[in-house]
């Protein structure tokens, strides 16, 4: 069940990652808008006193587009989630997102999103729903690079905010917190990075993301905390710009 307990707790650590994005201006006048850099990077994540590889990776695709993968898997059982997006000025288009367990773990979920179209399709638990869509609404996973073009083009952090996630059966309402700079120790050396809380209406839920700015704001470490068990994710190792 390793992978499908990562893959919760790693998926409720992206969705913290786009909620600066209501906050953040767009490049000065006159400065050239910087684009989302392609990037292979590995994590090292624990849960339950086992280990899992993961490998994510950016690529961009010839017709402009990104593709954005990630998985991994231990013995049997592992996972392979994907999302197709495009990227018009400082904005994350989402085309769609899919998410595969194998092994032992045979679950599927997809969500689509038609241009023009008033509602998002999503396959939950063999079943399609349709979602209401509203511009800004993202997947669950392309998300995550929202956050770094915003980052990328105004570094300073906003305010409290919220963002609209398509997941499952409905559309979901997540709120974001600044906590500060720090330094962490990572595998990869001690880097600086900006430290984001997700805000949970349940006490017993707790879900903190470091990026690094000198990486081109990729996610360096997470940490999510829900039914007495802790999830832990970081990074090993990063190649951007390739």
């Amino acid at each position: 069940m390793l992978p499908l307990i990562i893959s919760r707790g790693l998926q409720a650590l992206l969705i913290i990652s786009l909620c600066h994005s209501a906050t953040a201006a767009a490049a000065a006048p006159g400065t050239a808008e910087r684009e989302l850099t392609p990037y292979t990077a590995k994590y090292r994540t624990t849960a339950r006193g086992m280990a899992l590889t993961l490998t994510r990776k950016l690529e961009q695709n010839a017709d402009g587009s990104y593709t954005l993968t990630n998985g991994g898997k231990i013995m049997v059982a592992g996972f392979h989630e994907m999302s197709v997006f495009s990227v018009d000025g400082l904005s994350v288009l989402p085309k769609s997102y899919v998410y595969q367990g194998t092994g032992l773990i045979n679950r599927r979920r997809e969500v689509h999103f038609t241009p023009g179209a008033t509602t998002i399709r999503s396959l939950y638990k063999d079943q399609w729903y349709e979602l209401p869509y509203t511009e800004g609404t993202l997947d669950r996973f392309s998300q995550q690079e929202q956050l770094r073009l915003l980052l990328l083009n105004d570094p300073t952090p906003g305010e409290d905010i919220s963002i609209r996630v398509a997941d499952g059966k409905r559309v979901k309402t997540y709120l974001l917190r600044f906590v500060g700079e720090e330094q962490l120790d990572t595998p990869l050396g001690k880097l600086a990075t900006l430290h984001f809380e997700r805000i949970h209406d349940d006490p017993e839920r707790k879900s903190d993301m470091w990026i690094a700015p000198e990486l081109d704001y990729l996610m360096v470490k997470t940490v999510h905390v829900e039914d007495g068990s802790s999830t832990q994710v970081v990074i090993t190792d990063a190649s951007v710009g390739k």
